[in-house]
């Protein structure tokens, strides 16, 4: 499961790479500040799917939660940064922000989940 976890978390971040390198991507604006909403949903699947791979790491859930905040805000700082260098594209420290938060409500929601079950 361990590989798994890991296999996916990497598909999962190249094909956010594959699409911050896309000079600008078909998207309909329906409503002013869209493409936060859509870092943040992003994020907050790499979060989980990152959180996945390191509860193989760590015995303590706690270090998984903050190792998969700390690699999804840190590939974010990188995302940014990789489309600065993209024509069409730009570095946002409020996409930064958006990727941030999605990942703290999905680890947060992960954790309540977690609690719940754990009492049941």
């Amino acid at each position: 499961m361990k590989v798994l976890h890991l296999s996916l978390l990497i598909a999962y971040s190249g094909f956010v790479f594959y699409l911050s390198h896309q000079s600008s991507l078909a998207a309909p604006m329906l409503f002013p500040y869209q493409d936060k909403l859509f870092h943040a949903v992003a994020y907050a699947v790499l979060a989980v799917l990152a959180l996945n791979y390191f509860k193989y790491l760590t015995c303590s859930f706690k270090l998984a939660l903050r190792a998969a905040f700390m690699f999804s805000a840190l590939y974010g700082i990188s995302d940014e940064w990789h489309q600065s260098f993209i024509a069409g594209r730009d570095a946002s420290a409020l996409d930064w922000l958006a990727d941030c938060v999605g990942a703290l409500v999905a680890l947060g929601c992960y954790r309540q989940i977690n609690i719940f079950f754990q009492r049941a």
